[in-house]
């Protein structure tokens, strides 16, 4: 599909193709590199090209699994704040990480396939928002992260 089509389809398939697009990209940015430069930290804050893909993660099942699906975080075994969401332990490695953010996509998906973008979803702790709502926040912030993270393996690999 040629960027002209999307133009041409209807607002749902507009947003996953968007959706779809930075869940793709923001892995990718993790090609080529070794554990160590995943994990390498350029910046004063925990956020590392590893650390990003673990929050858009806990992001994604955050809007999708607790905001739409109405589990909390708890239940979800989730850490509570974004800041903590960046954090990797010694078990997360690259394949972990993917695999892990591969899975939150997919029940995303699933969580969404048979709702209208007017749904009104009431998981989120600061109430009521529509599945569009949800969906523009996802795509902003997928959108923000893949910035941060190409930026960052440029870094990276401009050290190697």
């Amino acid at each position: 599909m040629g960027s002209f089509d999307v133009l041409l389809d209807d607002e749902r398939t507009q947003l996953d193709t968007f959706v779809e697009e930075y869940r793709a990209g923001i892995e990718r940015t993790l090609d080529g590199l070794t554990e160590e430069q995943a994990r390498r930290s350029l910046v004063p804050s925990a956020t590392t090209p590893l650390g990003l893909i673990k929050h858009v993660t806990w992001m994604q099942r955050v809007w999708f699994e607790e905001c739409v699906g109405g589990t909390s975080r708890h239940d979800l075994g989730l850490v509570r704040s974004p800041d903590e969401s960046f954090r990797l332990t010694a078990d997360d490695t690259i394949a972990s990480i993917t695999a892990a953010h591969r899975e939150a996509c997919a029940t995303a998906r699933k969580a969404v396939a048979d709702l209208p973008l007017d749904t009104v979803v009431t998981g989120h702790r600061s109430g009521p928002r529509t599945l569009h709502w949800v969906y523009l926040q996802v795509l902003r912030e997928l959108a923000q992260h893949c910035g941060h993270a190409d930026i960052l393996r440029e870094q990276v690999l401009a050290e190697a």
